[in-house]
């Protein structure tokens, strides 16, 4: 699944999270807005309630690019 998929599940299902990165905290829609389509077109996978991680080429779990809180 492509980030960008995943980001507009969470906006059409109004699910209520924050995705945090770093220090930072961002809702789906403004990452939707505001990544560059590179990044949006990357292989992700969520583990709802705790994490999105990129897939790497090879098919496994990569780097987790945002976790999850409630809001």
């Amino acid at each position: 699944m492509l980030l960008k998929e995943i980001l507009e599940s969470i906006v059409e299902n109004n699910t209520p999270v924050i995705l945090c990165s770093g220090d930072k905290e961002y809702e789906a829609n403004t990452l939707l807005e505001t990544l560059h389509p590179v990044k949006l077109k990357r292989q992700a996978h969520m583990q709802s309630g705790l994490y999105i991680a990129a897939i790497s080429d090879g098919g496994y779990l990569g780097d987790v690019m945002y976790k999850i809180k409630q809001k």
